[in-house]
């Protein structure tokens, strides 16, 4: 590609909420590409990944993807593991306090992180790192510069704040080194590009490029990109909100989540996640538009590609059968859970503690939507005990075989 090419690559997919914004940008990033080009040296690419959870989800895959295309281009990429920025917590998207980790939690976390990555990331042009190696080493001193170049004005103009603000919640004033460190992040790195989504927007084209400047370096460039819907298609995808569609888990289960997805967020998923061209994506949407394709049709292509991005075209084709056999059908399916008990146990705690729910309020809220069956029979009572083998289904994709160990029993 030449530079134009690599430009317009490199942009594809960004949003900035600002015409002028967005070309500011681009001719940043010309300039960067042309000077890279010059002095025979790649550019310096990261983006960073707060482990407040032990699992990535196929919403960080988006910034990933964008750090893959550098990579494709020679350019140097550093994933960044965020094991002190994690300590506080990003407040970009919440509008109350996120709690507090602990350094081991957030050390535990973080060793999973960077093995998911290499799902999307060449692992042999990766360059892992944790802020911990710089922002650890701040004093005092090194705070107070730092924040000498923001005004609390600054931080009440982002929305969260604001509106915790107005209803008169608290803002910690802890709260408000995040952006100050991100920023100091990019600095440390010397970054040329900083790819992030759209809730990063301050951190990252505000806080970051005022530190770097206030250094003497060339400010980064921000790759800004869309936030992927979570499985709900309301709001960003989130372990927490348990609308999430999680790398570790199997084709059977990724190809039903975005079955499951509403048909308004088939755009943003094909947009984001997919590996589709911006030609293959219009052609897609165009089809669902004149009504060429009907949307179930529409979605499991859908599904189908983004389950072979991360498990081949194989497996992808797989889980395709197993969900037309399970879901279309009505038969059996071919991928089951097993959990063999000692003892009876009830059913909330059976799907609690071998992690089919993220909580026993959700247990209850699927008997209360007739979500749950044992046997297909139809669970009314989310504190039944289980006393003998049998096949619970939780919600429209997870199976599983119940077994007991008599001898235990005995």
């Amino acid at each position: 590609m030449n530079i134009d090419q690599q430009v317009s690559y490199l942009m594809r997919g960004t949003e900035y909420g600002d015409p002028a914004m967005h070309k500011a940008m681009e001719d940043e990033l010309r300039e960067r590409l042309l000077m890279a080009e010059k002095e025979g040296r790649p550019l310096q690419i990261y983006c960073g990944y707060d482990p407040r959870t032990a699992d990535l989800h196929i919403g960080h895959t988006v910034t990933m993807r964008k750090l893959r295309q550098f990579q494709e281009l020679g350019h140097h990429v550093v994933f960044l593991v965020g094991t002190y920025t994690s300590l506080i917590g990003d407040p970009s998207d919440k509008d109350k306090l996120r709690p507090q980790l602990t350094p081991e939690q957030v050390q535990q976390n973080a060793e999973t992180y960077a093995e998911q990555a290499f799902r999307i990331l060449d692992r042999n042009q990766t360059e892992v790192r944790y802020n911990a190696e710089w922002l650890s080493k701040l004093d005092l001193a090194d705070l107070i510069k730092l924040a000498s170049n923001f005004t609390i004005q600054q931080f009440m103009t982002r929305e969260n704040f604001r509106k915790r603000w107005d209803n008169e919640e608290a803002v910690y004033f802890h709260e408000l080194f995040y952006a100050i460190m991100q920023g100091y992040d990019a600095y440390a790195l010397d970054a040329d590009v900083q790819v992030g989504g759209t809730d990063q927007m301050f951190n990252i084209m505000t806080a970051a490029r005022k530190i770097m400047t206030y250094f003497g370096k060339k400010p980064n460039i921000g790759i800004i990109l869309g936030i992927l819907p979570g499985t709900d298609g309301e709001v960003k995808m989130s372990k927490s909100l348990g609308n999430h569609i999680p790398l570790n888990t199997s084709p059977e289960d990724m190809f039903g989540k975005v079955m499951s997805i509403p048909d308004k967020a088939m755009d943003s998923y094909a947009r984001l996640v997919t590996r589709w061209t911006v030609e293959e994506i219009d052609a897609f949407e165009d089809a669902i538009e004149r009504g060429d394709i009907h949307p179930r049709d529409a979605k499991m292509t859908l599904a189908r590609e983004i389950t072979s991005a991360f498990y081949g075209d194989v497996k992808a084709e797989a889980a395709q059968e197993n969900f037309i056999k399970v879901f279309q059908k009505g038969e059996s399916p071919t991928n089951i859970d097993e959990v063999n008990l000692t003892e009876e146990t009830r059913l909330i705690d059976l799907l609690t503690q071998n992690n089919f729910v993220t909580s026993g309020s959700q247990v209850r809220r699927l008997v209360d939507q007739n979500g749950i069956k044992i046997d297909g029979e139809t669970i009314v009572d989310p504190l039944m005990i289980i006393t003998n083998a049998c096949l619970i289904q939780v919600g429209k994709r997870t199976f599983i075989n119940v077994e007991f160990n008599n001898n235990k029993m005995d």
